[in-house]
């Protein structure tokens, strides 16, 4: 399967985003979420990505995984973990700012170009905005299919059976290659790194890539006015009987 001219490569796009375990702060001027301090970590679905397409070339599918993200100059430990998890190369564009889905898919598209993926995967979406947009916005400017919300990934020589869920149930899909793939937690349970992988990391190759060479841009379509904490929640209170929570219900308008 493997040739010098053509290698069969997964390309993965990876975000950088606050740790999940991390409470979230928002800053007093309500202008964001505070940073200084927080310990960042690769996006849980897109850490899924990552495992799925290293399973996928240890069956012999694939011969080399390809991580990409658009983040800040400092955000290479993120890449370094995902070599340590197994990947062989490492993109790196940087950006100081975060682009919008649009921008972000315009971006990958890019990167899709120059390395010629038969397979693109990414995390459903990210923790931090919650978009849900950048893989299906990528399948659309590559003219390729798309497979989102996946559960399960089996693949041929030309094809991909993508089991994903729905509302209803499980949906099954048979989509051509190349394709974009989209990541669900149920899919796989990612890797724990160990301390030689993470030394061999340090030695991989990861490219940087100036966000301007990429005739990549902010390209804001969205503005946030405001940042706010979710109210604190209310004191609970007991009621004797059915007709006294709905009497107190009533009272709050919430029936």
């Amino acid at each position: 399967m493997n040739t010098a001219q053509n290698p069969r490569r997964i390309l993965v796009a990876i975000k950088r985003v606050v740790d999940y375990n991390v409470r979230i702060r928002v800053k007093p001027d309500g202008s964001g979420v505070m940073l200084d301090g927080v310990k960042l970590s690769i996006n849980p679905f897109d850490q899924i990505a990552v495992e799925e397409a290293l399973r996928i070339k240890e069956k012999g599918l694939a011969d080399e995984v390809v991580i990409a993200t658009i983040a800040p100059a400092d955000a290479q430990s993120m890449l370094r973990n995902a070599l340590a998890m197994g990947a062989q190369r490492a993109l790196h564009v940087v950006a100081d700012t975060a682009l919008e889905p649009l921008a972000a898919a315009r971006v990958l598209l890019k990167l899709v170009e120059k390395e010629n993926p038969f397979l693109v995967i990414l995390g459903k979406q990210a923790i931090d905005d919650d978009n849900n947009q950048t893989g299906q916005m990528l399948a659309a400017l590559w003219n390729r299919p798309q497979a989102t919300f996946a559960s399960r990934v089996e693949l041929t020589a030309t094809t991909a059976r993508v089991t994903r869920e729905v509302d209803a149930g499980l949906e099954t899909l048979d989509v051509d290659l190349p394709a974009v793939v989209t990541t669900d937690l149920r899919l796989n349970e990612p890797r724990f790194v160990k301390l030689p992988e993470i030394m061999k990391a340090k030695t991989k190759p990861l490219e940087i890539i100036p966000l301007a060479s990429l005739g990549g841009g902010s390209d804001l379509r969205v503005k946030v006015t405001m940042t706010e904490p979710p109210p604190a929640r209310q004191r609970g209170i007991m009621v004797k009987d059915a007709g006294e929570l709905f009497a107190e219900l009533h009272k709050r308008g919430l029936v």
